[in-house]
């Protein structure tokens, strides 16, 4: 699929301190603290949480700082107030009626900003910072399914982030990479990540939080750069746990030469500057931020991280196939109606068995026969919304599992497949994102969620489960191993290939979706070797033709269990 295809498509688919740390202001409701940069004043919230919203943690990336790495922010005097988000960072509105829609009240290029939730009478807690999702080209941390009140109330801090967005989070040019220093461009909504990072291992103990136990989470593109940061050097030692909620493996666009079907990411630059009519770099940070983010989309700007040798050293399915990730323990998983939601994976779809099979065998060949038994053409939809899923979501998350755990290194699969009334009826069920008001704490706190969210019901039942998860991420978050009051234990993956699926209730199980890895597997393999296709959005039943298996003597052992 062409990449004005993909983002058309996918922009249908973000208290008491320790002794010492803390004083109280004359206002009862404000609490201050003294970070790097000056003192802030945050408010305090029921159960003791005080928020801290609006944090500056790099300069303004605008001007002659646009397309450069973050800066850290100069110290101020006096006290600032912290209690109200800062502007999201320029994007683009979400189609009206998305599910998904929740378009800030501002956005702005001074955007680099973050929030930390702090509990009462915090020391040495852990710390859980999230990133959010969003294609890389959205994002609201101003949204009520963000807040991180709820999850701080389980004895740890959370702390959210801004980062640059779409082309001005993601634009490699040749005149981008000779102002570097380090030969580099491309990739500076991750560097924003890593700044924040920075920022929380110099500040979080100030607000009763241990630097040496920070775990990132996030969903989507947010879980997507979480995989990337844990195979770059520049992250390494700022994170000790990950929790990777539908994240996904991709091919990345190389810096200087074309791989796997894509061109560089510099001419990909070089032709957007073309298309917007600008001669050059000087001309595109002259342009209006909001309107270069739109234009830019328009003219088929697909934001992704780009292979530099600096921020990312390799293609990131090769670090983990080396061994030079993050040696860190993880949660991963994914939903089981993940393309509910997200139908732009999907080509149109055969009308009857006989072009469904037809159309199998011409994309999968000899592996045809695997392909049907795993997605029959007795139900055309769900064996291709099955597909997709299994291709893109669940091969990247059991990848990861796998990968870990071969280096030794505990991995926790998950599978959610919970549903209910206002999914069901609209063909939703454990749709993507929809695990996000379980862990965020807002099972009956509806205003919380986005317009057009199917609401979750307020009863016990789902109150239970959303504690459950919320127990099983903060206990991960504390020491490692997730675990939750009344609920079954969570094997590691190395267990047999275990794992928990949240279904109306949490439950251990084995082998997921037996079959569907070996396949996919199989699939990337053949690309891998091929170096002519893609992996991003190409599966699947909108898959192209798959390369044909290696002869017996070039055939390489493989390198995961």
């Amino acid at each position: 699929m062409k990449p004005c295809s993909i983002v058309s498509l996918a922009l249908a688919a973000a208290a008491i301190f320790s002794a010492g740390s803390m004083a109280t202001s004359s206002d009862s409701s404000s609490q201050i603290v003294h970070i790097t940069q000056g003192a802030i004043a945050g408010v305090e919230l029921p159960g003791g949480i005080v928020a801290f919203k609006g944090i500056r943690y790099a300069q303004p990336p605008t001007g002659d700082f646009r397309w450069r790495p973050p800066v850290p922010p100069p110290v101020w005097t006096g006290v600032r107030p912290a209690k109200d988000f800062a502007p999201a960072c320029p994007q683009p509105p979400s189609p009206s009626g998305s599910i998904y829609w929740d378009f800030p009240a501002r956005t702005d290029e001074d955007c680099l900003f973050l929030n930390v939730w702090q509990p009462a009478r915090a020391e040495k807690a852990p710390v859980m910072v999230w990133i959010h999702g969003g294609s890389l080209r959205t994002g609201n941390l101003a949204a009520g399914i963000y807040d991180g009140s709820q999850l701080a109330r389980n004895g740890v801090i959370v702390v959210t982030l801004n980062y640059r967005l779409g082309v001005l989070g993601y634009l490699a040019h040749p005149a981008l990479t000779a102002e570097s220093p380090h030969g580099s461009s491309g990739n500076y909504g991750l560097l924003d990540q890593i700044a924040a990072l920075h920022w929380v291992q110099d500040n979080i103990a100030q607000f009763g939080g241990d630097p040496r136990n920070v775990t990132l989470f996030g969903e989507s593109a947010g879980a997507l750069s979480s995989i990337e940061l844990m195979t770059s050097p520049l992250a390494r030692g700022l994170f000790q746990k990950v929790i990777i909620q539908s994240g996904y493996l991709v091919s990345n666009m190389e810096l200087e030469r074309s791989v796997f079907g894509q061109p560089s990411a510099e001419s990909f630059g070089e032709n957007l500057a073309k298309k917007l009519g600008a001669p050059g770099i000087a001309a595109l940070r002259a342009m209006d931020a909001q309107k270069l983010t739109l234009d830019s989309l328009d003219a088929g700007f697909d934001p992704q991280a780009t292979i530099d040798g600096w921020v990312l050293p390799r293609q990131v399915i090769e670090s983990f196939d080396r061994g030079d990730q993050a040696r860190v323990p993880i949660i991963v998983g994914f939903n089981a109606g993940e393309i509910r939601a997200l139908r732009f994976f999907l080509p149109e779809l055969p009308k009857t068995p006989a072009e469904y099979d037809a159309l199998v065998r011409r994309i999968y060949g000899d592996l045809a026969g695997k392909f049907l038994a795993l997605y029959p053409a007795s139900n055309i939809e769900e064996s291709a919304l099955a597909a997709a899923r299994d291709a893109f979501y669940g091969w990247s998350a059991q990848r990861l599992a796998r990968s870990q755990t071969r280096i030794g290194i505990p991995a926790y699969l998950y599978y959610f497949s919970h549903h209910y009334p206002a999914e069901d009826s609209l063909h939703l069920d454990a749709f993507h994102g929809s695990e996000l008001p379980y862990e965020f704490g807002l099972i009956g706190r509806n205003p919380d969620l986005p317009k057009y969210w199917p609401k979750p019901p307020d009863d016990p039942a789902e109150q239970r489960l959303s504690e459950a998860v919320m127990n099983y991420f903060t206990s991960f978050a504390r020491d490692g191993v997730p675990a939750a009051p009344g609920e079954p234990e969570w094997k590691p993956f190395s267990d047999s290939g275990a794992y928990l699926d949240f279904a109306e209730e949490p439950r251990l199980g084995h082998n997921i979706l037996p079959g569907s890895f070996d396949l996919q597997e199989e699939v990337i393999s053949r690309r891998r070797r091929s170096g002519a296709q893609n992996w991003y959005i190409n599966i699947a039943l909108a898959s192209p033709p798959v390369p044909p298996p290696p002869s017996p003597r070039s055939r390489p052992s493989s390198k995961n269990p």
